[in-house]
């Protein structure tokens, strides 16, 4: 379905989600809902960046980059050991980082509203993803490795607070 949007919801993106997807256990793990919900909203914004010559290519880095997040996250949801489960959702925080990096060098052509929104958005699921890495590599104890410690500079900024997260996935700007 093709269609232009002023703006959307969260609820109303929900409501067209298939069953088939909305019934799978991966539906229960938030940075997967908001991945596959951001990969969405980039087809709209890669879309917009590719009206104009000079985003050409970074339409297309765009939408692989957020892509690989929920791909990332659904290949690691299916391994088997929470050291390989870790590895994808490493993969899935470098894919996030550099999507937050095409979202801001696309501000230009986007708007600033768009670029900003989808930077918090993708912040958001890479503070999920920060705690998920280390849980999955706990969960794996039967394999030794040293622990690695991470973090950002945003971890010292303060996280979205649930109130927060619903104004962001209530009022996503498509313009």
């Amino acid at each position: 379905m093709r269609r232009t949007l002023a703006s959307m919801s969260f609820d109303d993106w929900l409501k067209a989600v298939p069953n088939e997807i909305t019934g799978d256990s991966i539906w229960k793990m938030e940075a997967y809902r908001l991945s596959l919900f951001l990969a969405d909203l980039a087809w709209h914004d890669a879309t917009k960046l590719m009206r104009d010559r000079r985003t050409l290519d970074s339409a297309g880095q765009l939408y692989r980059a957020v892509g690989s997040i929920e791909a990332n996250i659904s290949e690691g949801y299916s391994r088997g050991s929470g050291k390989d489960r870790a590895r994808f959702y490493e993969y899935a925080l470098g894919s996030s980082r550099e999507s937050r990096g095409w979202y801001y060098k696309g501000r230009h052509i986007l708007s600033d509203v768009v670029a900003q929104h989808r930077i918090v958005l993708i912040t958001h699921i890479a503070r999920l993803l920060l705690k998920m890495v280390p849980e999955q590599r706990a969960s794996g104890a039967f394999l030794h490795e040293d622990e690695v410690e991470y973090r950002t500079e945003i971890d010292s900024a303060p996280a979205l607070s649930p109130d927060q997260l619903v104004e962001l996935l209530q009022t996503v700007p498509m313009d």
